[in-house]
């Protein structure tokens, strides 16, 4: 496992038919293996990274209308090694934004990350985190 790992909130979405990857990320300290075992939810740190990449979002509405671009699978957080983050994500957020296959980007995700969750609301209740893999 890395030595530090990085939290990363990022949105698959289209503004006016044109795809955006927005992101938004931290360091992190790294979890020992029983915290990292027991780890299903990524707590405030996660919470916040959400947070401000939906205002982001919600600020670039006025440039148009703005669709989730991957169903439920649109918002996700994940934990990618430090090493990956320059090297390989910019790579493939280019890529996506470009016209590649939605399902190829979800695996090579799936691929770099240590660990990733789906963030969603349900009318009256808390935003949840939902083991993504």
């Amino acid at each position: 496992m890395a030595d530090a790992p990085y939290l990363v909130a990022l949105a698959l979405v289209e503004l006016n038919g044109k795809r955006l990857l927005p992101l938004n990320g931290k360091s992190r300290k790294p979890l020992e293996t029983t915290e990292a075992d027991a780890a299903t939810d990524p707590g405030e740190e996660g919470r916040a990274l959400a947070l401000e990449l939906l205002l982001r979002l919600w600020q670039r509405s006025d440039e148009g209308p703005i669709q989730r671009a991957a169903g439920e699978d649109s918002l996700l957080l994940l934990e990618i090694p430090l090493e990956l983050i320059s090297e390989r994500l910019p790579l493939l957020k280019a890529n996506w934004i470009g016209g590649a296959d939605t399902a190829s980007l979800q695996a090579e995700l799936r691929q770099l990350a240590l660990r990733g969750w789906r963030v969603s609301i349900a009318k009256y209740e808390p935003v949840t985190f939902s083991a993504w893999s």
